[in-house]
């Protein structure tokens, strides 16, 4: 891939959950700078060899872990060489169904790849035809976009596929409600925004995770560093929530409010802090754990984006990089605990830069998670506005590029985590 076309495109990914709601893949995209009509002999597009390629250089394959990455591709380039170089047991190649009735070349060619373990989904289906006939006994998934269809079109679609070796892959789920049916009427996969909206109650309680409490307690049982605590601690944005809480409970004005991870961990101790997440340990989790894991775990990636980029833009002010992984994280807040973010301001001791930041995006933090927040939505234009504004603040000069650079070391840290 060449450098302008590194720094030109923008990966999107969007998650992919299994019935369970755990994430078990991401669905990555580069942004096509215009349409391209589709048949089965297109070769003009070069984007599905750019997004192979950025899997390759970015190190998408390790950042993913456990993690699936869903790759669209032509059917031209199915038929490049290159396709093997890439890793079969970590790649689902996205086969758009095409205009016309595939051809025996490209059926001969995915049945060779087939048998070397890659794996395939078609997407774009829209129900059995002569185009579709012959390629179901060669995918692994086929995807239905869900978006426009009724309930009765999506079930009329959907259940002719139910007695095949396959899994149905919802895409365009964006509430609760649609994933339930979606998952009532045989599909397996889903994909879509709508664990970010999920169905909570006003004031409800963010549970930690037991494998992040029972890493935390060996940690702190074994007096590790301070930075070692912290890392594991970020991983779980209930606990960071929590201990920046129980860091400020009875704690004066005269002696100022503690807005840091590190700070509070300093306050409390080790000792505290272990007795703390040991009571943490033993209280009840709440059914609504399961369906925000998705959610927290999209805020902790939030946060170490925010976390790196401000490292790009001033790598030596630790205070300002230490408030923008704070300021990703609270930035989910509102949808997690069905909060307005200004009750959440009082739940929780911030800095002043970083509550402007989430009121009104101002300030360095503040352009930076918006630009996040244009990543997240696919907003090209809100990207390359933000990336301006904050390159000429700077003396750092900001590239599309960066953000699939802190995308793929802030899914590399998650699944580090992930332990």
């Amino acid at each position: 891939m060449s450098e302008g076309s590194h720094n030109a495109a923008l990966l999107n990914r969007q998650p992919v959950l299994d019935q369970n709601q755990e994430i078990v893949g991401y669905a990555l995209s580069l942004r096509k700078p215009e349409d391209l009509t589709l048949t089965w002999a297109n070769i003009d597009s070069p984007f599905p060899a750019l997004i192979c390629a950025a899997y390759a250089e970015l190190g998408i394959h390790e950042a993913l872990g456990k993690n699936k990455a869903f790759l669209s591709i032509d059917f031209s380039f199915l038929h490049d060489d290159a396709i093997e170089a890439l890793p079969a047991n970590s790649i689902v190649f996205e086969l758009p169904l095409g205009f016309e009735v595939p051809p025996r070349e490209t059926l001969r060619r995915l049945q060779f790849l087939r048998d070397r373990h890659y794996s395939f989904a078609l997407t774009e289906y829209t129900g059995l035809d002569e185009r579709s006939q012959p390629l179901l006994n060669l995918v692994d998934i086929v995807s239905i976009d869900i978006a426009d269809l009724d309930d009765n079109t999506l079930t009329a679609t959907a259940t002719p596929l139910s007695n095949l070796p396959l899994k149905l892959l919802a895409k365009g789920v964006d509430t609760q409600k649609r994933m339930e049916f979606c998952r009532k009427i045989g599909f397996q996969l889903f994909q879509g925004h709508y664990f970010a909206h999920p169905e909570t109650v006003s004031g409800q309680r963010l549970s930690p995770l037991l494998d992040s409490l029972n890493y935390l307690i060996d940690l702190t049982s074994r007096y590790v560093d301070i930075a070692t605590i912290e890392d594991g601690i970020k991983h779980d944005p209930p606990l960071v929530i929590n201990l920046l809480r129980i860091a400020n409970t009875n704690r004066s004005s005269e002696s100022g409010r503690i807005t840091s991870l590190r700070a509070a961990i300093s306050a409390l101790g080790q000792r505290q802090l272990q007795r703390w997440l040991q009571l943490l340990q033993m209280t009840p989790k709440g059914k609504t754990a399961i369906n925000l894991a998705p959610l927290l775990q999209v805020a902790a990636l939030r946060g170490r984006m925010m976390e790196l980029l401000i490292e790009q833009l001033y790598p030596n002010d630790r205070e300002l990089i230490d408030q923008a992984f704070i300021a990703g994280i609270v930035s989910m807040m509102p949808v997690a605990l069905g909060q307005p973010m200004r009750e959440i301001f009082k739940q929780i001791a911030l800095d002043v830069q970083v509550m402007q930041a989430l009121e009104s995006r101002a300030g360095v933090l503040g352009k930076s998670l918006a630009l996040i927040e244009c990543f997240d939505s696919e907003n090209i234009e809100g990207c390359d506005k933000y990336l301006a504004e904050l390159s000429s603040e700077s003396s750092v000069e900001l590239h599309r590029s960066v953000l699939n650079v802190c995308l793929t070391q802030a899914l590399h840290w998650i699944n580090r985590g992930n332990r």
